[in-house]
């Protein structure tokens, strides 16, 4: 079975390949598909809920593709913070930055907000919604995974992408970022939402 994830973001593709895989799916990404970027794609992630963006990005390219389509939304939720930078953690800091200049930006912003803030104002988790569309014009399924955790005072390790070298992940305790692929698979936000999926495509 083929699947189109509808991402370009090149540490979503990484992840989402290795919980497919293991499935024995196989994930298939815009690229792969002769789907070029195109700048209408920057409106698709301007709603204001994880679920609105995973359904907007999803019917997008089943539209384009004809295949069957899941896409990602996901964020970070601090408690402090009013549930920031929720929807808008890939841009929260900084909209010209690309790639991990827009990590850094991102990281360097959510610390300067906690800033000298005790344990009890850093807790946090992490949200996944996937909308699955097995057919173009097919009802949206939804699928959400989450993680809890807490904001370190200063990033830890140097794998994963985005806020994962400052999240501490309950589950393992340890950062994302110092967590291997097979304990960020198996405890994160993404692959908890991603097993859903699977059971759901495989009849489970």
């Amino acid at each position: 079975m083929k699947i189109l994830v509808a991402t370009r973001s090149e540490g979503k593709q990484r992840e989402a390949r290795r919980l497919l895989d293991v499935a024995g799916i196989e994930a298939l990404f815009p690229d792969d598909v002769g789907v070029p970027a195109d700048p209408a794609e920057d409106a698709l992630e301007l709603g204001d809920s994880f679920d609105a963006n995973a359904r907007c990005k999803a019917e997008y390219f089943a539209r384009r593709t004809a295949l069957a389509t899941v896409a990602d939304d996901s964020g970070l939720e601090v408690l402090a913070l009013g549930g920031l930078p929720g929807v808008r953690s890939k841009r929260w800091a900084a909209v010209t930055a690309r790639g991990a200049d827009l990590d850094q930006a991102n990281n360097a912003e959510l610390l300067r907000r906690l800033a000298g803030a005790p344990p009890a104002r850093r807790r946090a988790r992490y949200r996944c919604v996937l909308a699955y569309l097995p057919t173009p014009g097919a009802a949206p399924e939804l699928f959400e995974g989450t993680c809890a955790g807490a904001i370190l005072e200063a990033p830890s390790g140097s794998g994963g992408f985005g806020y994962d070298p400052l999240f501490l992940s309950d589950d393992l305790g340890k950062s994302f970022g110092d967590a291997t692929d097979v304990e960020k698979d198996e405890f994160s936000h993404r692959g908890r939402a991603f097993r859903l999926l699977i059971q759901r495509v495989q009849g489970g």
